[in-house]
This record gives C-alpha cells, sequence and structure tokens, in this order.
C-alpha cells in the first residue's frame, strides 16, 4: 500500500546556509553561520539538530549573555546604586544600547534577537548533551574595543551606538539575511569596525581566535570517545576566521582563553592631563590669593561657579530632582578632592534615592529606551542619563573655569 507523498516527512532545507565542516584532534566541528535576527537562522539550527547526531553543542554565547536569555528578567532585580558605585553605570548603559539595537530589529519580524542561539541551548538540554559557551566575555570585549581605538574616534563610537539607538528606518527583510556577513556586535558598530583595523580585531578577529581556543579546550576536556561530533552555532561573520584558527592554531587553547581574555589596563594620560590640569588652576588661584586677596575670591568663586554651574546644567538637561540637581552642583567643585569618584555618581544615587525605581521602569526599561523620550521618562534610564550628563559638565565647568581663571590672571 503506497503512503501519499503529502503524508512522507520532508528533510528541512539546508540549502544557501553557510556551513562548515572541521576535523581536527578527533574531533568534527560543524560551524553554522547565522544571523542573530532571522527566522531561516532558527530554522536552520532545528534542521541540523534534527537530522545529525552530536556529542556537544556550542555556541556564540558568554555566560553572561546565556543568562540573559535564560532569564530575560534577571535585569529587573538590578541594584541601580551599587551598578553607579562600582562604575558599571558605562558597561550597563552599553549594553541597553545593543539590545534596543537588536530589538528594532526584531520587532519588525516578530522574531527575538538571538532566537538560533537560544534553540541551540534549548537542543542540547532537549537531547541531553553538553552545551559549551565559547564566546568571551561582551563586557571585555566592549572594553578591549574601547581601548584599542583613539581619543576622538570613541566620541564617533558614542555618536554610532546612539544614532543606531533612534534609528527609525525600516529593513527589508533581505538585509537582515545580509547581517549573515557579521555578528550583532560588528553590526552595531559595522561603519567603524569596517574603516578601523584595531576595532574590526577586538570585535571580530580576537574573537574568532577565543572561540577556537575555547573549542579546543572544552573538547580537550569533554572528548571520551572517537569520533566526536560538535554543533557550533555562530554569527557567520565568524565563520570563516574561526574555521581558520581551528585549522591553523597551534598554541596551548588554555594560554590563548588567558591572553584574549585580559582586560586591558586604563590609559594613563587622561587621568595626568586631568590632574595637570586640576593642579594648573589652583596654582593660578593660589596665585591670586597671592598678588590680591580680591583678585583669588574672585579666582576660587569662578572655579565654584563654572564647574558646580555646568554640572548642575547636565542634571537639569537629564530633567533630575531639584535635589540631584543641587548635588551635582556641590559635586562638581570638590571632584579634585574626591578622586574615584565622580560627580555624576553622587548626583545618580541621590536621583536613584529621591525617584527610586519601581517594578514598572525595570520591566519596560527595554521598551522605554528604544524612543528618545524613554530615556527622560523612565527612572532606570534617566538615573544612568543624569550619571553622563553631570559627568559631561563637570569636565566642561573644569575646562570653561581653568580658561576663565587664566584670562584674568594673565
Amino acid at each position: 500500500m503506497s503512503v501519499p507523498e503529502t503524508n512522507l516527512p520532508t528533510k528541512p532545507d539546508l540549502s544557501g546556509q553557510p556551513i562548515e565542516r572541521v576535523h581536527r584532534d578527533g574531533v568534527e566541528y560543524v560551524l553554522l553561520g547565522t544571523a542573530h535576527v532571522s527566522r531561516a537562522s532558527v530554522d536552520a539550527v532545528n534542521a541540523l539538530l534534527a537530522n545529525e547526531s552530536f556529542n556537544a553543542i556550542a555556541v556564540e554565547l558568554c555566560e553572561s549573555r546565556a543568562q540573559g536569555m535564560r532569564d530575560p528578567e534577571a535585569f529587573k532585580q538590578m541594584d541601580l546604586f551599587r551598578v553607579i558605585r562600582e562604575g558599571k553605570a558605562g558597561m550597563v548603559a552599553a549594553s541597553l544600547v545593543l539590545s534596543t539595537f537588536q530589538k528594532r530589529l526584531a520587532d519588525q519580524y516578530g522574531i527575538q534577537p538571538g532566537a538560533e542561539m537560544k534553540a541551540a541551548m534549548d537542543g542540547a538540554a532537549e537531547l541531553n548533551v553538553p552545551l559549551w559557551l565559547v564566546d568571551r566575555e561582551v563586557g571585555t570585549t566592549l572594553k578591549r574595543a574601547w581601548h584599542s581605538v583613539g581619543f576622538w574616534q570613541r566620541f564617533s563610537l558614542l555618536g554610532g551606538m546612539l544614532a543606531s539607538v533612534f534609528e527609525r528606518e525600516t529593513i527589508d527583510e533581505k538585509e537582515i539575511e545580509k547581517l549573515k556577513q557579521g555578528d550583532m556586535l560588528e553590526s552595531a558598530f559595522s561603519e567603524f569596525a569596517n574603516e578601523s583595523a584595531p576595532l574590526y580585531r577586538s570585535l571580530i578577529a580576537e574573537r574568532d581566535a577565543y572561540m577556537a581556543a575555547r573549542l579546543r579546550e572544552e573538547a580537550g576536556r569533554s572528548v571520551t570517545a572517537n569520533p566526536c561530533k560538535v554543533l557550533v552555532v555562530i554569527g557567520a561573520g565568524h565563520l570563516k576566521g574561526l574555521s581558520e584558527h581551528l585549522r591553523i592554531q597551534q598554541a596551548d587553547p588554555s594560554e590563548t582563553v588567558a591572553e584574549l581574555a585580559k582586560t586591558p589596563p586604563k590609559a594613563q594620560w587622561p587621568k595626568w592631563l586631568a590632574v595637570g590640569l586640576v593642579l594648573l588652576i589652583f596654582a593660578a588661584i593660589g596665585y591670586a590669593f597671592h598678588r590680591n586677596t580680591a583678585l583669588g575670591a574672585q579666582a576660587l568663586r569662578d572655579w565654584v561657579l563654572f564647574t558646580g554651574g555646568f554640572s548642575a546644567l547636565g542634571a537639569l538637561l537629564a530633567r533630575a530632582h531639584p535635589l540631584s540637581i543641587i548635588a551635582a552642583f556641590i559635586a562638581g567643585p570638590i571632584k579634585p578632592f574626591r578622586p574615584g569618584i565622580p560627580s555624576g555618581g553622587i548626583s545618580a544615587m541621590v536621583e536613584a534615592w529621591v525617584r527610586r525605581p519601581r517594578v514598572a521602569d525595570f520591566e519596560s526599561l527595554r521598551d522605554d529606551i528604544v524612543h528618545w523620550s524613554g530615556w527622560w521618562t523612565n527612572r532606570v534610564a534617566r538615573t544612568l542619563l543624569n550619571f553622563f550628563l553631570v559627568c559631561l559638565g563637570t569636565i566642561v565647568g573644569e575646562y570653561t573655569a581653568g580658561i576663565h581663571i587664566l584670562k584674568n590672571l594673565f
């Protein structure tokens, strides 16, 4: 008895999907290149899991990003005071900006960012095989990218990140598929990564080498029977580089991982430049008092008014609470006497105390900041905005005060 053709199981179509197979040290690595916002990529992951047998599944995720996928509500438990106090406001804000870029793309097509990674993670759980998280921590990558470029290019990066938040142009689904030429980090900084070799190295090339070393490291720990087969789900921008590193990498994988996971030391010249400027201004104030008490009092007044005034202006632009504005005015002039505690941090902590973020603010945070107005209406976002604008205002105030004081003296 013949079975109707319509009832025959159909094999999912993987044609056109970027796949590389690399054999090394008794392990077959099946590398699937994906777009992180793509229905086709999710289908490709499910197709491979349905039609081939794997001993382990590796994904282009670090522990923090994987945890975010496992528990997308975890950020609601964020301790805003601790974030500000530990100087992590910048990292949190950068992560939020990147998430809004992904969300803007995903909202157009009804698929969550990283859905293909989630499908791979779920597949590992269902098949009861090990899940390997092989990407470098996103915070380390962002720090290495930040430190890899010059002072002025950092302003361009910040502008590009902000533009990715407020861009409203609808993106054709064919363009979404073109993300297979990169990954979400590269896409957010695409213009700069293409033009900057150091930026490309930290965002893409270093991670290719890191993930290859992590795969070799995990395989060395886990492989007990040969042959072993591992599915590796990565952004397709890493496909060529990762497959090449898997074939030719000879260094000890643990040493490679440790070297590429280092956080670059902070550049010292901005710190010494700021210290030098403040010492010069204070020397000028002292010289003014030496020449004339009234002139010295005027110089000291200028320091307080300019640094405090611009700091308070930053809080005002963030639509901070009056107490936060007062705190910014007080914190600005005394910043040199409390190194390590930015004036924006003091004002932001006052803002978070006076206008304590509600559960609803955390719940709607990712949606609110997609629109520019949300940075002023959401209490979490406004506190972060207050932090940055007050810090910026203090810097402007210091330079303005210095120029004004020196000009009056000479």
